[in-house]
């Protein structure tokens, strides 16, 4: 499923993290690619081991953590930490489909990439092109968010990055391995917990019909999450 999370980081968030990447040294964004990215790939990006890709991802991770929208759509186990690219100049990134296990160069950490993440950073207005178009069942979706909106969507999923002809399109993108491995069955339980979250708010949290379909989603998630 295609979820877009508003308002992730607020306007002083956004500016936060630009002011740390938009100082950094940038790079020529195939240093994370696989080989067949590496093929379609036109952008740059800030190593992920810079003082200012990390600090910059700490704060979209807390941003993250302090989301209830984020925590209910993607049941998080793990998430890579957040990188960042640029793309501007007529560079893109054409039609491809990310890795399915994620690992952190120099380290032992990794993961199995269920969702995808693309974080703006960057007004709409500011750039043409840039367009995040992610293939799915119903045809091509076309994204572009305003600055500190989050699109999230399956990893499995064909998608790419249009060329940017005007300005600069800047965005922080990372993976997430979700509690739950398969998207149908984390889309049954985002809808289900819209639904209990929509009772309570009619009925009260503490109705017997609210506490018996809290109890549902609780066992569903209980019978499908790795944690």
């Amino acid at each position: 499923m295609l979820i877009a999370i508003p308002d992730l980081l607020d306007p002083a968030g956004v500016a936060r993290v630009r002011g740390l990447i938009d100082a950094g040294d940038w790079a020529d964004g195939n240093a994370t690619s696989g080989h067949q990215s590496a093929l379609a790939k036109h952008n740059e990006q800030l190593p992920e081991d810079s003082t200012a890709a990390r600090e910059a991802g700490a704060l979209v991770l807390d941003a993250l953590a302090a989301s209830p929208l984020f925590v209910a759509a993607a049941l998080p186990l793990k998430v890579f930490p957040p990188l960042f690219n640029r793309y501007a100049g007529g560079q893109d990134f054409g039609l491809h489909v990310d890795s399915a296990v994620r690992i952190r160069r120099g380290s032992d950490f990794r993961l199995r990439a269920d969702l995808s993440a693309t974080l703006f950073l960057e007004d709409p207005a500011a750039y043409d092109g840039g367009d995040l178009v992610i293939e799915d069942r119903f045809g091509p979706q076309t994204v572009k968010l305003p600055a500190g909106h989050l699109a999230l969507y399956p990893a499995s999923s064909l998608h790419k990055v249009t060329p940017v002809t005007r300005g600069s399109r800047i965005a922080s993108f990372f993976w997430v391995q979700s509690m739950v491995r398969d998207d149908g069955a984390r889309r049954l339980l985002f809808d289900l917990d819209g639904g209990v979250q929509g009772a309570a708010a009619a009925m009260g949290q503490g109705d017997p019909a609210v506490v018996a379909l809290t109890g549902v989603y609780h066992n569903l998630l209980r019978r499908w999450a790795n944690a």
